[in-house]
């Protein structure tokens, strides 16, 4: 496969994958009789062939079958078999059949080649391709109407020469029949070609079509399933009220035979309508349902050029904007932290703090100096990446904020911007767990911990243009004394009894009090804590 046609393949989205919610499998097209989009431009050229050539056959065998039963049973006057030659009722009208059918199928799954060459050539159509390939159903309609009216007027015509009341007769139901075996040859021939209509809906805008819209398509279905059915009865019985030639148990058998005709295709039509239709839709609600669910990943093929491709389109644009949203939100998150983004999404921040009764971690690299200077830098940055790892893991499982990243020291807060009813247990609780997961994990680094309790103000500082969320207080700078002090201690982490003092019994076993010392900048003694 050409480059080319490798980067139009990737442009066309996936199908929906299966997934273990239950939400079943959905083919991207609408239906599995159209294959996957990854399906090759070969098999898709044969199934399209196959497919155009069986259902047109079927159509027009189906129509003519209709025909036979018009002229022999619903209008029986004339006959075509006692009232004219039996050279024409045998031999010309089977042969006309037999070429127009042959010959026309021919034609059109020739001309339905020629249209997708760009497609079985995979590379990008052009604006004149695209357009045929949008016009392909069109087409096909205008033939079956010109085939199937030629042979109308033919009929009609040396039948006529027989009997001059054979014209209306023939010419009322080749006519009719035609009609009704063009317009299924249009829908199910675009039906087929929705693989390579959206192929082409991404090279270009399709061209304005036959019919118009669902609108369109639901009056036509009106059309052939109410409409000519009821027009064939009223010239039936026109054509009784003039000629006067049928008995009454003609009539009757005439009007039945006529109503069961309506009524079988209207249902076919209106169901081949309503399924053409409905299959993308049903698509797009799994594919809601999906996103509904968190999945964001999926797109829809757009394969047609109706209000349902426009939906179609609708719903890749959103799940593009979703999958955007959920970028910015996941970065900004990893910025200021999940709870401040999801904080700031609900409201709106402004500048500004309150107080708040927050725990405060501060966690320092013993000997980062030594470290920097005795490493390779992207050694330095792959061991202060773990280490942080360890960190933010802690913090967030004890429902805590990294509040900030200072070179190779981190600050975490527990109790703000997210209310908690004992910001000193978490606060506590992760310390000692990072503390512990360094000495497993990294025995090549030590690092000190300080923990802090009390009242701090929390807010958005800065400038209108650019601020960030912090909490600046007594906890701060004690958690961060308590650092310094904790790394000549043999265990690394160092707690405020004050800490102690709001922290719960289950909490408080892990810890004992120890020496009263002064701490740097501080004129009042503090009492420390270590883990037991």
């Amino acid at each position: 496969m050409s480059k080319t046609a490798a980067r139009r393949r990737a442009r066309v989205p996936k199908k929906l994958a299966p997934h273990s919610d239950g939400l079943p499998e959905t083919p991207a097209f609408g239906s599995w009789l159209l294959g996957r989009v990854s399906e090759s431009q070969r098999h898709r050229r044969i199934r399209i062939q196959v497919m155009l050539t069986l259902a047109m056959v079927l159509a027009n065998m189906i129509g003519i079958g209709a025909v036979v039963l018009l002229l022999t049973i619903a209008i029986p006057t004339p006959s075509v078999f006692t009232d004219a030659p039996l050279w024409v009722t045998w031999v010309i009208t089977p042969a006309y059949a037999i070429l127009a059918l042959t010959m026309g199928i021919y034609w059109i799954t020739r001309q339905i080649l020629v249209t997708l060459s760009w497609a079985i050539a995979e590379r990008e159509p052009s604006s004149d391709e695209a357009r045929n390939t949008f016009l392909a159903p069109l087409r096909v309609a205008v033939f079956h109407l010109i085939a199937w009216g030629f042979g109308a007027l033919l009929l009609a015509g040396v039948y006529g020469l027989v009997n001059i009341s054979f014209i209306p007769q023939f010419f009322f139901s080749i006519s009719t029949l035609g009609i009704v075996v063009a317009i299924s040859c249009y829908l199910i021939t675009e039906f087929a070609l929705r693989p390579v209509a959206a192929q082409a809906l991404v090279a270009g805008t399709p061209p304005q079509r036959w019919v118009q819209g669902l609108f369109g398509r639901s009056m036509l279905g009106w059309l052939l399933g109410a409409g000519m059915p009821l027009s064939g009865l009223a010239l039936m019985s026109t054509f009784e009220i003039t000629r006067g030639t049928l008995t009454k148990v003609q009539y009757a058998i005439g009007v039945v035979t006529l109503s069961t005709m309506g009524l079988f295709f209207g249902f076919l039509l209106t169901a081949l309508q309503a399924w053409l239709t409905t299959t993308p839709i049903r698509v797009v609600r799994v594919a809601l349902k999906r996103v509904e669910q968190g999945d964001l990943q999926a797109n829809l093929v757009v394969f047609d050029g109706t209000e349902i491709g426009e939906l179609q389109r609708g719903f890749n644009s959103m799940v593009t904007g979703l999958r955007e949203r959920e970028r910015v939100r996941d970065l900004f998150g990893r910025h200021v932290g999940r709870d401040v983004a999801a904080a700031a999404e609900r409201e709106r921040p402004q500048l500004g703090g309150e107080e708040r009764h927050v725990a405060v971690v501060f966690v320092d690299i013993v000997g980062s100096t030594h470290l920097v200077t005795s490493q390779p830098p992207k050694d330095v940055v792959i061991l202060l990446n773990q280490f942080f790892a360890i960190a933010v893991d802690e913090v967030d499982r004890h429902h805590g904020l990294v509040n900030k990243f200072q070179g190779d020291a981190a600050l975490a807060i527990f109790g703000a911007p997210n209310h908690l009813e004992c910001p000193e247990d978490e606060a506590l609780a992760a310390a000692r767990a990072i503390a512990d997961r360094l000495t497993k994990t990294m025995s090549n680094l030590e690092a000190g911990i300080g923990v802090a309790a009390g009242p701090a103000v929390a807010g958005n500082v800065g400038a209108n243009e650019r601020f960030e969320y912090t909490v600046i207080g007594e906890p701060v700078n004690e958690a961060a004394r308590l650092c310094e002090l904790a790394k000549a201690q043999p265990k690394r982490l160092l707690a405020s009894a004050s800490a102690l003092d709001g922290a719960s019994e289950n909490e408080c076993a892990h810890w004992s009090f120890g020496d009263t010392v002064t701490l740097r900048g501080y004129d009042q003694p503090t009492r420390l804590a270590i883990p037991s």
